[in-house]
């Protein structure tokens, strides 16, 4: 398994942010969480990512722990932050390269190249990175996540900012790394779930209170919505 956590419990002064969680995730496979404000979807990631410790459980990451072995875990990770913070002071190829180099890549500058045009910043190279539109910093910090080809992409509220053309882009790009990759997503946006999940898990405080292939809930009578809207009122 690309992800696997078992009976993963977080707390927060005295609040479980996570109750005895247990998840896997294939690769190859598109992951959508979904939950209200507050369910523990970005903790979950974050505790995938090695960002925060759990209070009890395990997590790993393509068969390595992720408390135990950090530095294998983070070199398969990519990651995309809900408020990614970006040195706005840096051009965009700048930051890019340094971001290579921190991964140590090889012909870096080819690579860097590659990800400006996979996620569509040609036309917005040339700027620094505080002159850029919330959008096209949504698109700096995705290039950042795969730059390194990550096993795992963990992106939390991916399309946040973006206009429409640059939404069916963006979820285009998202669903081709899918093929090859584990990616797990968080979004509020049911029709992003369904343009771009294959599978789908509800939480709702802290709780899994839900697990199926996205076919089932489409499937279902009242679809997604009415699921998640059972499921978490």
């Amino acid at each position: 398994m690309s992800i696997a956590a078992r009976n993963v419990t977080k707390i927060f002064s005295g609040q479980a942010a996570l109750n005895d969680i247990s998840l896997n995730v294939k690769s190859g496979q598109v992951l959508g969480l979904l939950g209200p404000n507050g369910a523990g979807k970005s903790t979950l990631m974050r505790l995938i990512c090695g960002y925060l410790p759990p209070n009890s459980g395990s997590l790993e990451v393509c068969g390595f722990n992720v408390d135990e072995e950090p530095l294998e875990t983070k070199s398969r990770i990519g990651y995309l932050p809900e408020s990614n913070p970006l040195p706005e002071e840096m051009y965009i190829r700048e930051y890019l390269k340094f971001v290579a180099g921190v991964y140590k890549l090889e012909q870096l500058e080819d690579r860097v190249e590659e990800v400006i045009k996979k996620v569509g910043l040609g036309p917005e190279v040339h700027k620094k990175i505080g002159q850029l539109s919330k959008g096209f910093r949504q698109r700096v910090g995705l290039a950042a996540a795969i730059i390194h080809e990550p096993d795992v992409l963990i992106l939390d509220e991916p399309t946040s900012g973006l206009d429409p053309n640059q939404l069916v882009e963006i979820r285009s790009l998202i669903r081709s790394i899918g093929k090859q990759r584990t990616v797990m997503l968080s979004t509020h946006i049911m029709q992003e779930v369904k343009a771009i999940c294959d599978r789908v898990v509800i939480i709702k405080l802290g709780e899994i209170v839900a697990d199926e292939d996205l076919e089932k809930f489409v499937n279902d009578k009242g679809g997604l919505e009415e699921a998640f809207k059972q499921l978490t009122s």
